[in-house]
């Protein structure tokens, strides 16, 4: 008898980020999140409107597209707020404790979600995909985090990424 192929944690979780990425708003890039805690998703969040507000589709277009901002410049000018954000905030609104926790994301966090996930005492970010923002990376590993990259596996074998030895910090692409 052949022997079940199940998802590693990482896999199970980032596959979760990856669904959740699927109910983004924005125009530019689809993220999602998941933060988990005990082998447990704790709250999700991806990138789209705050609530009541119109999403970009509505508005007739994504203001930093219309303008030429790069991607990971001026977040300011976003109308949506980032999958990070979400779920932390989803996390606070139901009186989750997200401390010690991890984090997975289908991109690597910009500096502002990089100084959010600092201050929530998260510990551990998995990503799948890089993201255009030194900083974030700079500030992260001054908090002593390290974000790794949990690759896409083409030959149905999984590896558990774990933060020692086989962590695969994110380079500046």
């Amino acid at each position: 008898m052949e022997k079940i192929k199940r998802p590693t944690w990482d896999e199970y979780f980032m596959e979760m980020a990856e669904l959740t990425a699927k109910r983004s708003t924005c125009m530019r890039r689809s993220v999602g999140a998941v933060i988990v805690k005990d082998k447990r998703a704790i709250a999700t969040g991806y990138n789209g409107a705050p609530k009541g507000i119109r999403h970009c589709e509505d508005r007739g277009g994504c203001l930093r597209q219309k303008l030429g901002v790069p991607s990971g410049q001026r977040h300011e000018l976003c109308m949506a707020l980032h999958a990070e954000q979400n779920a932390i905030i989803q996390a606070a609104s139901m009186g989750h404790a997200i401390e010690g926790g991890t984090i997975y994301i289908t991109h690597q966090p910009c500096g502002i979600c990089a100084k959010m996930i600092v201050n929530a005492g998260i510990k551990r970010i998995v990503v799948r995909d890089g993201y255009p923002d030194d900083l974030a990376l700079e500030i992260l590993e001054e908090a002593g985090l390290t974000v790794e990259k949990l690759p896409k596996e083409a030959d149905e074998t999984k590896k558990d990424l774990k933060p020692e030895p086989q962590a695969q910090p994110v380079k500046p692409e």
